[in-house]
């Protein structure tokens, strides 16, 4: 038996490899976009432009996709365990919709909230080591900052795990859920809204246009992330810091004590233009590549399934 026919033959095969397109389409288009954000959130003054002129010029544009590495290399997992986990919630929290119909709009709110607590197990660790990636600023650094010996994501891995153990890997689990969860269940409700209103018919036939894909799509991930910022503001600050230098804050709530009294309330929604910028573009790119993905597997194992009855009628 061959494994991978196999498994494309099933559902969750389908969903796999089509939330895998997804997120690498949705990690490639906005990284840059995302290094930026981060750099605002955490320390950086000034406007997005500013920082990209900045990076560019004393670091060099790679210095825009520095700890990419991480979330790639987790993200077909990731994303292809999301929309699984996503489809099956919307049905259990709402049991009377037929298995012929879409998931009514409660199972799809209530679905994408548990997906965004449990997706934040898989998510802390890779968004943690992401973020110490991406405020690595080499030609600044102290040269005694354990930091600068880090090569990539393993390295800063390893060096968070020897220093910190398991509770500093997980780091801002407690903000990650509460953050992703509420941002999640709003995530999907958008989208499925948003592309049923574009395209009446859509959710139930799964014939809506690649306008309609990128449109809902973006519109979701802009939703989500002004739902969610100020959360994510303070996560950004609390993952940033490591035990290689003096820590600035010894919880969640102290964080955003002393952020607030520091720099304002305004300091909550640093960064949110570039976030949002960010949202529509990624947001577009993944369900439009998970989508398109989708079609194609579906299309491709019909093919597959009608020249098999062919050849079996043959003989």
């Amino acid at each position: 038996m061959d494994f991978w026919p196999e498994f494309l033959a099933s559902s969750w095969g389908k969903e796999f490899v089509a939330g895998g397109f997804g997120g690498i389409a949705g990690i490639v288009s906005g990284y840059p976009l995302d290094t930026i954000r981060v750099r605002q959130q955490s320390c950086t003054p000034g406007s997005a432009f500013n920082i990209l002129r900045h990076v560019a010029a004393t670091e060099g544009p790679l210095a825009l996709y520095r700890g990419m590495a991480a979330p790639l290399a987790s993200v077909t997992f990731q994303n292809a365990m999301v929309f699984q986990i996503y489809a099956m919630l919307s049905r259990a929290f709402d049991r009377n919709v037929p298995a012929s119909d879409p998931p009514s709009y409660k199972g799809v709110a209530l679905g994408g909230f548990g997906t965004g607590a449990l997706q934040s197990l898989m998510l802390t660790p890779v968004e943690l080591v992401k973020i110490r990636l991406q405020l690595q600023q080499r030609n600044i650094l102290d040269n005694k900052n354990q930091m600068t010996s880090c090569k990539g994501p393993t390295d800063v891995a390893r060096n968070i795990f020897r220093q910190e153990g398991w509770r500093g890997i997980y780091r801002g689990l407690t903000i990650t859920v509460l953050r992703d969860a509420p941002a999640h269940g709003l995530y999907f409700w958008t989208y499925e809204y948003v592309r049923e209103q574009l395209h009446p018919g859509c959710r139930k036939n799964g014939q809506e246009s690649f306008r309609t894909m990128l449109i809902a799509g973006g519109l979701a991930g802009v939703a989500s992330w002004i739902c969610c910022y100020p959360l994510d503001v303070i996560k950004t600050r609390f993952q940033a810091q490591s035990q290689s230098t003096p820590l600035r804050y010894t919880g969640i709530v102290d964080c955003f004590r002393r952020s607030v009294k520091h720099e304002g309330y305004n300091v909550l929604w640093r960064g949110l233009g570039t976030a949002v910028a960010r949202a529509f573009v990624v947001n577009g790119a993944i369900f439009t590549a998970y989508e398109t993905a989708l079609r194609c597997l579906f299309i491709n194992n019909n093919n597959t399934v009608h020249a098999n009855i062919q050849t079996e009628n043959a003989f």
